[in-house]
């Protein structure tokens, strides 16, 4: 374990290297990335300035829910994305191969490769959208890349059938759904909702292990 996490923190020192080569590239994309995220505040500004709630979420609440969903798809796209989307690369060039022989892990050594750390300074934004939204919510006083963007609207607005697919099938739903409940009324929320959480994450975690697996087993080496 002491080896792995040395390595990830190399990986990070280099990922911290290559985007300061190119600075006004990470400010850049920083920079469209918190444009992004303000259109989406004044998206839903317009709409409660024509209703008070959309389902049982307040105005207050569904900012928190694109804080939430803000600081979750960023932490995504900051350490995972990146390497997911370089794997089809990998493969047809034959970079792969060059992975598959390091001492190490190989699904840890391609999802650790790179990593987008302007990402980190926008998820840190969400998080102030969350802090700000927590003292303005009421009742809280007491108490990657598209499908994502499906977890920044309030579950309710979905059908059922749509819900049970994308909260348990392809669990997109509920990760910015639930920590944002949970928040809002963290008392009020019945404990089912954390084991749907915890449960489906494990169950996520448990098939991209196995299908991991079942994609090397049926890797074609470039050099081969």
């Amino acid at each position: 374990m002491r080896r792995y996490i040395e390595i990830y923190s190399i990986m990070l020192r280099n990922s911290l290297i290559r985007e300061m080569s190119f600075k006004a590239n990470f400010v850049l994309w920083m920079v469209v990335e918190v444009l992004w995220f303000c259109g989406q505040i004044v998206f839903f500004s317009i709409i409660f300035g024509q209703v008070d709630r959309i389902g049982d979420w307040s105005k207050w609440e569904v900012v928190l829910l694109v804080g939430t969903h803000q600081m979750i798809a960023q932490l995504f796209q900051a350490f995972f994305f990146v390497n997911v989307a370089n794997i089809p690369e990998l493969v047809r060039t034959g970079k792969l191969d060059s992975l598959l022989v390091l001492p190490v892990d190989s699904q840890f050594a391609v999802s650790t490769k790179q990593f987008g750390l302007d990402s980190m300074i926008n998820a840190a934004l969400g998080g102030v959208v969350v802090c700000f939204s927590i003292i303005r919510a009421q009742g809280l006083v007491y108490g990657y890349f598209n499908f994502l963007n499906i977890a920044r609207y309030p579950d309710v607005i979905y059908p059922w059938l749509f819900r049970i697919v994308f909260g348990w099938v392809i669990p997109v739903v509920i990760i910015a759904n639930i920590p944002a409940r949970l928040l809002i009324k963290p008392l009020g929320q019945p404990l089912w909702l954390m084991l749907h959480l915890m449960i489906a994450s494990t169950i996520v975690f448990g098939l991209s292990r196995a299908f991991w697996r079942f994609a090397l087993r049926h890797y074609s080496s470039a050099s081969s």
